[in-house]
């Protein structure tokens, strides 16, 4: 397990990343640093680019369920459904003990868990799979077929994934986002984008029916291999949900701080 550097940089790229991807969705989407709180919500549909998160370190209770309370205040004058990301480690100790109970306290229930993951990357080889072709996303076909796949693999309605990405011109022509191929058909998507001088990866996802042939491994290597070599950049950082935290050790990430997605209690 890595250390504290490690769990503020995991918090830190969520901030600066999602706010780029959130402004693309929205120029006028909510996006603000409150104190102790990282506002970055467009009030999409797809819910992911729906964001708030704990930005300060070391909050005791006292102050971890004032920051709750704001975070889910702010939640509760949306339209649209979002979530709140708490870094674990960020917590002082007595704070995380208590963490399931305050949130409830201030109207968030657990959603699922992920973990915060960092990697020095290695020189790659150009990555291959011999059942895949890999295609840049360029099109808006691409873009709606990477959306599909996001929308599958979260348990979205098709319509949410496209809310959140048909029409950016940044996934499009920033954003080193990539299908693969099987016979032409995309099963698998991944993309990396710069943030702070980091490679963050975002919305990797594979068809349910075609998980556990190393396609995700595949395609977030092609994305990875494709963004290093266009910005030079080695250090990179993701946010892997549990389902897909196992795969990235292969690549050489190592996890940081574990991370818990709230919302608003139904």
């Amino acid at each position: 397990m890595a250390g504290r550097a490690e769990s503020v940089e995991s918090m830190e790229q969520l901030a600066a990343g999602w706010r780029a991807l959130v402004l693309d969705r929205d120029p006028a989407a909510d996006v603000r640093d409150l104190p102790g709180v990282a506002v970055r919500w467009a009030d999409s549909r797809f819910a992911f680019w729906n964001c708030v998160t704990l930005s300060e370190v070391d909050a005791d209770a006292g102050l971890l369920g004032e920051r709750l309370a704001t975070a889910a205040d702010v939640m509760r004058s949306k339209g649209r459904p979002g979530f709140l990301w708490v870094f674990e480690d960020l917590l002082a100790r007595e704070a995380r003990a208590g963490l399931r109970a305050a949130a409830g306290h201030a109207g968030l229930e657990f959603a699922f868990p992920g973990t915060g993951m960092a990697a020095d990357l290695p020189p790659l080889p150009e990555p291959r799979h011999p059942e895949l072709e890999f295609v840049r996303v360029s099109t808006g076909d691409h873009l709606r077929a990477y959306a599909d796949l996001n929308s599958l693999a979260y348990g979205f309605a098709p319509g949410d994934g496209r809310d959140g990405l048909l029409g950016s011109a940044l996934w499009r022509h920033v954003v080193h986002a990539y299908l693969g191929l099987r016979d032409g058909v995309p099963v698998t998507c991944a993309g990396v984008v710069e943030a702070r001088r980091r490679l963050f990866v975002v919305l990797v996802a594979t068809a349910p029916e075609w998980e556990r042939r190393g396609y995700g491994e595949a395609v977030t290597r092609k994305a990875l291999y494709e963004g290093a070599r266009a910005t030079g950049i080695t250090r990179a950082v993701l946010h892997a949900t549990a389902a897909g935290a196992p795969m990235y050790p292969r690549i050489g990430f190592e996890p940081n701080s574990p991370i818990h997605f709230y919302a608003l209690k139904g």
